[in-house]
């Protein structure tokens, strides 16, 4: 008896955070009102682009800039969380809610693509600048069906860098890994690219992201598939997942691609510059705004999946360590 409630009480101590944070997500999302760290991290990568991006060694500049980012940002979380530690229980539940908070972004990301669909069913010129707030690519002159399209391979996508990777890093190495994460993930989504101007200096920032996503976004793909209960679709994320153009995204996508029966891929342009991804899927038919509350639902049923693998997984550990 006193063993199960060491272990109920481990893990509600570990559970306590994630849930608060989870639940808050749930209601805010990510409101304007509120100052963001992914804000702050955006203008320190973009200081230091503007100013070592330029001249000759680019890679090792891009290198340092990254790598320097990212431990300092790690370092900066866990000496917050270590003083918070030694001052009140209280204040380390506080801090640490509050930063799993600032790193889910399901909530966020479930209205965007809502208002995407619902934008798009008024206009075509509404739903293609709808769409331009969660995609990188030139949306200026998608169809309908791309606009759709693009909104569902977002959402598949970042289930994965949104929701799962975060809290696959918070399982591992805690809050400050989590930070860690995010700041990874925002230097490749704006140093990241293949293009004249980031593909030296960005280089290091997209295989940092690359390795750091590699579990996740298999994980993600894993989690979709069960909670749709059509296991037979683990052989296709396999197959299709891995012709994607990026190591990771393309699991995700197929997971969705066959719980949809659709076909997401194709050419996209980002920033002038045509890239072609491959098709994941073969089924070439209209989206609905049935697929986006399909889609939406495995979303959400994976998140809550997640939440408490890392809950148990989590409880498990520090009962082993300690």
């Amino acid at each position: 008896m006193e063993e199960i409630l060491y272990c109920l009480t481990a893990i509600f101590h570990y559970g306590l955070p994630l849930l608060g944070a989870w639940l808050l997500d749930r209601l805010l999302g990510d409101p304007v009102w509120l100052p963001h760290p992914i804000v702050l991290y955006g203008n320190m990568i973009a200081k230091g682009e503007h100013r070592l991006n330029h001249g000759g060694h680019r890679m090792l500049k891009g290198a340092f800039l990254s790598l320097s980012l990212i431990v300092l940002n790690y370092l900066m979380v866990w000496g917050i969380v270590s003083v918070a530690e030694s001052i009140s229980p209280v204040l380390l539940l506080v801090v640490q809610m509050v930063g799993i908070f600032y790193c889910l972004a399901g909530t966020t990301l479930v209205r965007e693509v809502r208002d995407v669909f619902k934008a798009v069913d008024r206009s075509l010129e509404e739903g293609r600048k709808q769409v331009a707030r969660i995609v990188g690519r030139d949306t200026s002159e998608l169809s309908a069906q791309e606009v759709r399209t693009a909104a569902l391979e977002t959402l598949a996508e970042n289930l994965s860098d949104g929701v799962i990777a975060p809290l696959f890093w918070y399982l591992l190495l805690g809050l400050p890994g989590m930070m860690a994460y995010k700041m990874v993930n925002t230097l490749d989504s704006m140093i990241g690219y293949r293009n004249e101007r980031y593909r030296r200096f960005g280089c290091w920032a997209a295989r940092i992201d690359d390795v750091a996503n590699y579990l996740p976004a298999r994980l993600t793909a894993f989690l979709m598939v069960a909670v749709s209960g059509r296991w037979s679709l683990l052989a296709f994320v396999a197959k299709q997942g891995s012709q994607h153009a990026s190591p990771n995204s393309g699991y995700p996508e197929a997971a969705l691609a066959g719980i949809l029966d659709c076909r997401f891929g194709g050419p996209h342009n980002y920033f002038g510059q045509e890239v072609w991804k491959p098709f994941i899927g073969s089924n070439e038919r209209p989206l609905t705004t049935a697929d986006m509350r399909c889609a939406v639902r495995i979303n959400r049923a994976a998140e809550g999946r997640m939440i408490a693998l890392v809950i148990l997984l989590g409880a498990l550990l520090q009962l082993w360590l300690s």
